[in-house]
């Protein structure tokens, strides 16, 4: 997989993109479906938290150990939302350093969840979690039902990743990070909301995704 240069500034506004959804989460949103199937919204914010704090680890040289990638449990109670935007905020802003200065020192990073004994160069790794960032941020979207508006250049970033993501049965079966592409992802390229459409359609999300009943 090949990225462009220079991610991790592009990394960063996606995860500011995603600070006024989780910000917009209540405690009673947490027990809801969501568009990653068998998982709650507080399972997938626990995976969300738990990956940034993931990746940071990983791009500071420490990916290799598997501590490193658990979830994020969030607490219990009436609290849960504003800890889950407290572990988002601070898992946030230690990604975005640790991000620019993989980056910066071209750097490699561990992604065992990915490629196991493999490193990755910096700017890829950040691609993998940009996509993941933009996909998560629309998941926990229609989730709680708020807008989310992914600027063009952002969302022709997001399908040109997502067109690099390996689309065979062994790599989406049950249990992996995306599901097989849905009908409607092939054709032409675009930006805005086509191109986050596609995106979504080639990682085996369903664009129209809605709350149950």
């Amino acid at each position: 997989m090949t990225t462009p240069t220079a991610l991790a500034p592009a990394h960063a506004r996606a995860l500011a993109l995603a600070a006024p959804v989780v910000a917009a989460i209540r405690p009673e949103h947490l027990a809801r479906p969501t568009p990653c199937a068998g998982w709650t919204l507080r399972r997938l914010l626990a995976h969300v938290i738990g990956q940034q704090y993931g990746f940071a680890a990983a791009a500071r040289g420490r990916g290799g150990d598997p501590a490193v990638w658990a979830d994020h449990p969030l607490a219990a109670g009436p609290d849960a939302a504003l800890g889950a935007l407290a572990a988002f905020t601070g898992s946030g802003r230690e990604l975005t350093e640790a991000f620019a200065a993989a980056e910066a020192t071209g750097a490699t990073v561990e992604l065992p969840e990915i490629l196991p004994g493999h490193a990755f160069p910096a700017t890829q790794a950040i691609g993998f979690h940009l996509l993941d960032t933009l996909v998560h941020a629309w998941d926990l979207a229609v989730t709680i039902e708020v807008p989310l508006e992914i600027p063009p250049d952002l969302a022709g970033l997001l399908l040109r990743i997502a067109e690099l993501v390996p689309a065979d049965p062994a790599a989406r079966a049950p249990g992996r990070a995306f599901a097989a592409v849905l009908p409607g992802a092939t054709g032409a390229g675009g930006a805005g909301a086509g191109a986050v459409e596609r995106a979504l359609l080639l990682l085996g999300r369903d664009p129209h995704w809605k709350q149950p009943g």
